[in-house]
């Protein structure tokens, strides 16, 4: 629970209507809150504003003259980053969605009761006391990311970071195993020189870049093993720097080359759990996995459609302490606005037409395990903010409950949206990107995984043959340098279905290329030079996109579900390409 000091608390309350600004006022401050400054007019505002420093700001929407929401858009072009909460008396969704849209925290309809007042105050102060808590503690963690991010990346490499007096300030489990006679506890703030002679090897690296603070390039180093055996290392240093330039020592990075031979004749990782890929780039996805799984925290699972994320969160869980309890998946996408916020917090008999019972919602369902919210790019500004705030108290209400529910779950969030973007688009809450960003994993498009291609193939017809009780067992050269050349733009999902397709004509045991749909056996592009472009270059690719969804909406008379099987892509996906290029469905068909 964040530390809260009430008295050091800065409010102010706007409203033309003396009783209600004293009110509030007198609620807020024998609640201990102070000091609580009160303005009658939008000019009185602003001008405490510019002479003070608010923690909160509490203003009523209709005033006369300049409203509410000309305050807030005031009050944050001027960079005050306090929360505001409006208040109303009209309440509507309309109203609600301006007031998240410009920044408000929150907002309450009239007649305010005290509870919710002095309640919306204390989670508005507790999050902007834990942003502020945050920023202070920015750059210490920034100090240590690119440490971090090296770890992740070389797990099975001997890490050690230096400081400017060529002391030991950290090192890696791997690299503890050459200094046997030392644990990791006497062995940290020690001179290299003095650990042993193995980090003498390393002594000229740390040194030239510390004299020079430039990167020591990879090269090799004899050495003799404890079994007497010759040994060779692969070696790097390089400087460690802050986000400021600031140097603060050495990462020295070294690989046994001679273990690693040992290792690579076993080859790469193939499978985990269900994610299918040998890789390089999903070795890397791999690791990440099984690094981040065990670790309990937020993560963000980002890639485009049909690259395996709803895989990824099952691995993730099937990895976690919490394996054994419940793993809830939410297509944010599926369930209407209206009714997502019920599936998601559950709601109260009564609370809504239709409400014929109480209902528990996916949260609580998934009490105790991991909560997967795919295509949370997707979500309304209002389900933003309350996503918000369950994400920092880990405590909600149902609809139609004024009693909070704690839960014990990890979130789980995809998206094949740019979310960075939409941050700065005004489409997505920037405090929410970074509470669901604690750790995010990125997935490869299929284009960019060699050799995974041929793999998932060989998957897909066993998995294929086996379900339509076919004798299919392989796939013809040709057919293979056909997909090969394709560019996947629905990934792995657009691979199983042409895969399950291919299967269902096969009529022996090997598909060929007859056997493909159309878009694969010609080439891309070839449709977009049939309207007289050159491809090479966005537009084109664009255009391409356009006409194939044009034309497999022709073949299957209009039905989205069964084009969106064919082009590999979701549903929700075609109907946003469908608006993105004013695709009119009627007019096709014609």
């Amino acid at each position: 629970m964040i530390d809260l000091k009430k008295e050091n608390s800065r409010i102010l309350v706007v409203d033309d209507e003396e009783s209600l600004r004293l009110t509030f006022q007198m609620f807020l401050a024998r609640e201990g809150y102070g000091p609580v400054d009160t303005a009658s007019t939008y000019a009185e505002a602003i001008g405490l504003v510019e002479s003070h420093e608010y923690d909160l700001i509490v203003s009523d929407i209709v005033m006369d003259g300049a409203s509410g929401i000309d305050l807030l858009r005031s009050v944050k072009a001027q960079g005050v980053d306090c929360p505001v909460v409006m208040v109303t008396g009209y309440p509507n969704i309309n109203t609600a969605a301006e007031a998240v849209r410009l920044g408000a925290f929150d907002y309450l309809a009239k007649p305010v009761k005290k509870e919710d007042l002095l309640r919306t105050a204390r989670m508005a102060l507790q999050q902007y006391c834990l942003r502020n808590a945050n920023k202070e503690l920015s750059r210490e963690k920034e100090k240590y990311r690119k440490y971090l991010d090296a770890v992740f990346a070389s797990v099975r490499d001997l890490i050690i970071t230096v400081d400017p007096d060529c002391q030991l300030m950290q090192l890696n489990s791997t690299a503890l195993q050459w200094f046997p006679e030392h644990d990791n506890g006497d062995i940290i703030g020690k001179p290299l020189a003095e650990i042993g002679q193995i980090a003498k090897l390393f002594l000229g690296d740390v040194k030239t870049v510390l004299a020079t603070g430039e990167e020591v390039a990879e090269h090799r180093i004899e050495h003799t093993r404890e079994d007497g055996q010759a040994g060779i290392f692969r070696v790097s240093a390089v400087p460690l720097k802050d986000d400021l330039d600031a140097f603060l020592g050495v990462v020295l990075v070294a690989r046994d080359v001679s273990r690693l031979e040992a290792l690579t004749k076993k080859g790469n990782k193939v499978r985990l759990h269900r994610i299918c890929g040998a890789s390089q780039v999903m070795q890397t996805v791999y690791n990440l996995i099984e690094n981040v799984g065990k670790v309990d925290t937020t993560v963000l699972i980002t890639g485009e459609s049909g690259t395996g994320k709803e895989l990824v969160a099952e691995a993730l869980h099937a990895e976690s302490p919490r394996r054994d309890m419940p793993l809830v998946k939410v297509d944010c996408t599926a369930i209407s606005e209206t009714l997502l916020e019920s599936e998601l917090f559950g709601h109260k008999k009564g609370s809504f037409t239709g409400a014929d019972r109480d209902r528990a919602g996916y949260i609580l369902n998934a009490d105790g395990g991991t909560l997967f919210l795919d295509e949370i790019g997707d979500i309304s500004p209002m389900m933003q903010l309350r996503l918000l705030r369950f994400l920092q108290e880990r405590t909600f209400y149902p609809v139609g409950s004024d009693l909070a529910i704690s839960v014990d779950i990890r979130v789980v969030a995809a998206t094949n949206a740019d979310l960075r973007q939409k941050v700065q688009d005004g489409e997505f809450r920037e405090d929410l990107y970074y509470r669901l960003k604690v750790l995010d994993i990125i997935l490869p498009p299929l284009r960019m995984r060699d050799h995974d291609l041929d793999i998932l193939v060989e998957l897909f017809i066993k998995r294929f043959s086996s379900r339509l009780n076919k004798p299919v067992r392989s796939v013809s050269d040709q057919a293979l340098a056909v997909m090969r050349q394709h560019s996947w733009p629905g990934n792995i999902r657009e691979l199983e279905h042409v895969m399950e397709r291919a299967c269902v004509l096969c009529e022996n045991n090997t598909i060929t290329v007859e056997q493909l749909p159309l878009e694969l056996q010609e080439p891309d592009g070839v449709q977009v030079q049939q309207y007289g472009q050159q491809p090479g270059n966005v537009l084109d690719e664009l255009e391409s996109e356009e006409v194939r969804i044009v034309n497999t909406l022709q073949r299957t008379y209009g039905n989205k579900a069964q084009a969106a099987r064919i082009l590999g892509i979701d549903r929700s996906t075609l109907y946003r390409k469908i608006k993105l290029y004013g695709i009119d469905v009627d007019a096709v068909l014609e």
